[in-house]
C-alpha cells in the first residue's frame, strides 16, 4: 500500500512542525469511523482528519469541509471529555509501523494534570483509534472494539492495558548501512523487490520496486546504494509528495515514482496529497454503504421502464398492421363468394395496388367466410384505437427511466445527506414507503443546502446535487437575471452563477462544475447549455428536476477535479 512506515514519518514530520504544543479546540466524529480534531497551533488554525476505515484508512492536515450528526457518538463525547482543551506534547511514530502516538496535557475536571495518549494505528481492515490514560497505560475507549473473543492477546476495550500490536521482527530502514543490506538478501533467489519488503519494516512493495528500478541491472553494489540513497532521503525529510496517474489506477508516496510511468503531480505537503487522493473517494464509499438499498431500487426501477418501452413498441409495431387489417377486411369482403369453411388463406387480386397483384390472406378454418371477414374489421379497429395509447405509455415510460437515470447521475456524486433528500424525493413521489420515525414525528421540511464555490474570480457559483436541490436552485433562489447551466441532453446538476454579469473565465468555471457534477464526469469535450434563468421553465405536472429551457448558448469542456477542489468555497 502507499500509506507505508516510510509515509506515516512524513505525515508524523509535517504534523510535528505544525501542531506540536497547539491546543486541541474542538473534536467531532462526522462518519462512524473517522475524527476531526480542530487544533490551534502557531496562530494558525488545522484540522486533523484521522480515519480508521478500512478501505481508506489514514490521517493528515486537511481543507475539507464534513457534515457533522446531529447528536455526536459515545465516543465521540467520551475525547471532548478527555481531550478538549488539552496541548499537544508529543507527536511520535512507533518506530517504522504505521503508528502514530499523540500525547497530550491537561487538566480533568478536578483540576488535576493528566496525561492523555491518542494512538492511530493504520493497518487497513485492523485500523484503529485508541484513547489512553498515559500514567496507567488503560485504555479509555477505542472507535472499534476488539473484544477476547476476536484477539486473546490484544483486546481492544475500556479498561484493558494497551498492548502495542505484535512486532514483525523486521529490520528499521532507517539503521541500515550498504553493508547489512546486502547480508539481508539472497541475490541467487531473485524477486528482490519482495525480498526488500520481507526484510525491512515500514517498507511497501512501491518503495521496494522503486529502489530495483533505479539501480537496474548493474549488480549489488548498484542496489545497496540505491536504498541507503533512498533512505538518506528520508532521514533528512526531503519528501517529494507525487500522485502518479496511470493508466487504470493513482498511486501517491512521499518519493518519485520513476519505475511507474504515468502523469506526475507534485505537492507541497502529504496532507496536500491526501487531500487531493481521497477527495470524494471516501465519500462516495460511503454513499455506497448508506444508499446500496435505495440505489438498487432505481436501477431496478429504470430496467423495469426499459423492458416495458421495448415490449410497448412491440405492441406498437403490431398497433401498426391497423391498415393491413382493414385491406384484408375490406378485400374478403369483395371476395366472400369466393371463401369456403375450412380455408387456411385465400389468395385474391389486390385491387388497390395498381398492379393489380395477388395478395394471401390468412384464414381461420374453423370460422365462415363472414366470420373471417369480420374479425380482421375487429383488429382494426382495436389497433387504430391502441396506437395513440400505446405511444403516450411509450412517452411516460420513456420520462420514467430518464427520471430514475438521473438520480443514478445523482448517486454518483452524493455525499451522506444527499441521499437523505433522494430518499425524501421517493417518498414523496409515491415510489417508496416512509420509513416509520419514533413517536411519528414529522420534522418541518428545510431549504435544500447547495454546494458552494467561487469561480477563479471570486463569483459566488451554486450546484444542486439532487433534484430537490435542483428545484429549489432553479425555481426559487436563483434571480432571473443570472446564468443558468446544465450538460447538453445529459442528466446533471443545475448550476447557476450568483451575478448578473459573469466573465468569460466564470462561465468557463460554472460549466466545468455542470460537467463534473453530470453523467459526462469522465468525458472530455462535455457540451453545457447556459442561459439566463427567465428562459428555464417547469412543465406543470413534470418530474422533480426537469426543466425546459430557450435562448441557450453551449461552451464545450473538460471536467478537471482538481479545478474543482479549488473553486470549493
Amino acid at each position: 500500500m502507499s500509506f507505508d512506515g516510510i509515509f506515516t514519518k512524513a505525515i508524523t514530520n509535517e504534523l510535528q512542525q505544525k501542531i506540536l504544543n497547539g491546543r486541541i479546540s474542538k473534536i467531532y466524529q462526522p462518519y462512524k469511523q473517522e475524527l476531526l480534531l480542530q487544533i490551534r497551533a502557531n496562530g494558525q488554525s488545522y484540522k486533523l482528519l484521522i480515519s480508521a476505515n478500512p478501505s481508506y484508512s489514514r490521517v493528515h492536515l486537511t481543507n475539507e469541509s464534513f457534515d457533522n450528526p446531529s447528536e455526536p457518538p459515545m465516543f465521540c463525547m467520551l475525547l471532548r471529555k478527555h481531550l478538549e482543551g488539552y496541548v499537544i506534547t508529543s507527536i511520535q511514530q512507533l518506530e517504522m509501523e504505521r503508528i502514530i502516538s499523540i500525547e497530550t496535557r491537561g487538566r480533568n475536571e478536578l483540576g488535576d494534570e493528566t496525561v492523555k495518549q491518542l494512538i492511530i494505528e493504520i493497518m487497513g481492515k485492523h485500523s484503529n483509534i485508541v484513547l489512553i490514560d498515559k500514567e496507567r497505560n488503560i485504555i479509555l475507549d477505542s472507535i472499534k472494539h476488539v473484544p477476547p473473543v476476536v484477539n486473546r492477546h490484544r483486546t481492544i476495550l475500556p479498561g484493558y492495558d494497551y498492548v502495542s500490536p505484535p512486532s514483525q521482527e523486521k529490520l528499521n530502514p532507517l539503521l541500515v548501512d550498504e553493508e547489512t543490506f546486502l547480508r539481508k538478501l539472497d541475490f541467487n533467489s531473485g524477486k528482490l523487490a519482495n525480498q526488500i519488503v520481507g526484510a525491512f519494516s515500514g517498507v511497501s512493495p512501491l518503495f521496494a520496486n522503486e529502489v530495483v528500478h533505479l539501480a537496474g541491472i548493474t549488480g549489488k553494489q548498484k542496489l545497496a546504494n540505491a536504498f541507503v540513497t533512498q533512505i538518506e532521503k528520508i532521514k533528512n525529510h526531503q519528501f517529494q509528495p507525487v500522485i502518479v496517474v496511470g493508466k487504470e489506477k493513482e498511486y501517491f508516496y512521499v518519493l518519485p515514482l520513476s519505475h511507474l510511468g504515468g502523469e506526475v503531480k507534485s505537492f507541497p505537503s502529504p496532507s496536500d496529497l491526501l487531500d487531493r487522493f481521497y477527495f470524494g473517494k471516501a465519500e462516495r464509499d460511503r454513499v455506497k454503504q448508506q444508499g446500496h438499498d435505495l440505489e438498487r431500487f432505481i436501477r431496478n426501477e429504470k430496467e423495469k421502464n426499459d423492458k416495458k418501452i421495448i415490449k410497448l413498441e412491440k405492441t406498437l409495431k403490431d398497433a401498426g398492421k391497423a391498415e393491413e387489417y382493414q385491406l384484408f377486411g375490406e378485400l374478403l369482403t369483395a371476395n366472400m363468394h369466393l371463401m369456403k369453411k375450412g380455408q387456411k388463406e385465400i389468395e385474391v387480386n389486390n385491387y388497390y395496388d395498381e398492379f393489380n397483384g395477388l395478395v394471401s390472406i390468412p384464414l381461420n378454418p374453423l370460422r365462415t367466410p363472414s366470420q373471417n371477414t369480420q374479425s380482421y374489421y375487429i383488429k382494426y379497429q382495436k389497433a387504430k384505437k391502441s396506437v395513440n395509447f400505446i405511444l403516450d405509455q411509450i412517452e411516460k415510460a420513456k420520462l420514467e427511466s430518464m427520471y430514475f437515470e438521473s438520480l443514478l447521475q445523482q448517486m454518483e456524486s452524493a455525499s451522506p445527506k444527499d441521499i437523505a433528500e433522494i430518499r425524501e424525493e421517493l417518498v414523496e413521489e409515491g415510489y417508496v414507503k416512509a420509513k416509520q420515525t419514533k413517536g411519528n414525528k414529522k420534522n418541518k421540511p428545510q431549504k435544500p443546502t447547495l454546494e458552494e464555490y467561487q469561480s477563479s474570480d471570486g463569483k459566488p457559483i451554486l450546484v444542486g446535487k439532487n433534484n430537490k436541490q435542483n428545484d429549489y436552485l432553479t425555481n426559487k433562489l436563483a434571480h432571473r437575471e443570472e446564468l443558468w447551466f446544465h450538460t447538453k441532453d445529459i442528466p446533471g446538476s443545475h448550476v447557476v452563477i450568483r451575478h448578473p454579469e459573469p466573465d468569460e473565465q466564470s462561465i468557463i468555471d460554472a460549466a466545468t462544475l455542470a460537467a463534473y457534477f453530470s453523467k459526462a464526469r469522465n468525458s472530455s469535450s462535455v457540451p453545457v447549455d447556459y442561459t439566463k434563468v427567465k428562459y428555464v421553465k417547469k412543465p406543470n405536472g413534470s418530474k422533480p428536476g426537469y426543466v425546459i429551457y430557450d435562448n441557450q448558448q453551449t461552451v464545450y469542456v473538460t471536467p478537471d477535479q482538481d479545478l474543482v477542489r479549488q473553486l470549493k468555497k
